[in-house]
């Protein structure tokens, strides 16, 4: 686990624009079951998830079409609400930082860590824009 004053301005990060921090077992399970579409960031103190997921991510929900629910899990610190959610990330395996975009609570794109490693906030926002057009 680490300190809460060590995550506790990267959670803000996401919940300064509009994500809910999920720190239950339930609230992730009525998250994704909600209708429309909801964004699942799994926020991690890892550089990668600094420099290019949680940019990625602000940039990209300012998109024309984006998700109905912004939503975020923080490994190593909220240990069943990341458990809860990676179980509805399967087949893929855990990884942190990580972004899950449901439909009517469906997987329908899934960003892992090493497609976050080494590439730029603008190309995980691309990434992700081009989901949201598709299924927002």
């Amino acid at each position: 686990m680490y300190p809460e004053a060590l995550v506790k301005p990267m959670k803000a990060e996401l919940t300064s624009v509009g994500f809910e921090d999920l720190v239950t077992t339930d609230a992730v399970e009525n998250a994704i079951a909600s209708k429309g579409t909801t964004l699942v960031v799994v926020n991690s103190v890892c550089g990668c998830a600094a420099g290019a997921a949680r940019p990625g991510v602000k940039l990209a929900i300012h998109h024309a079409k984006h998700p109905t629910k912004l939503t975020a899990v923080f490994a190593g610190v909220d240990t069943e609400a990341v458990a809860q959610a990676r179980k509805h990330f399967l087949p893929y395996p855990p990884s942190s930082p990580s972004i899950a975009l449901f439909k009517d609570g469906k997987l329908v794109h899934f960003v892992e860590r090493h497609h976050i490693e080494g590439r730029s906030a603008e190309m995980i926002a691309e990434n992700l824009k081009m989901a949201f057009d598709q299924y927002c």
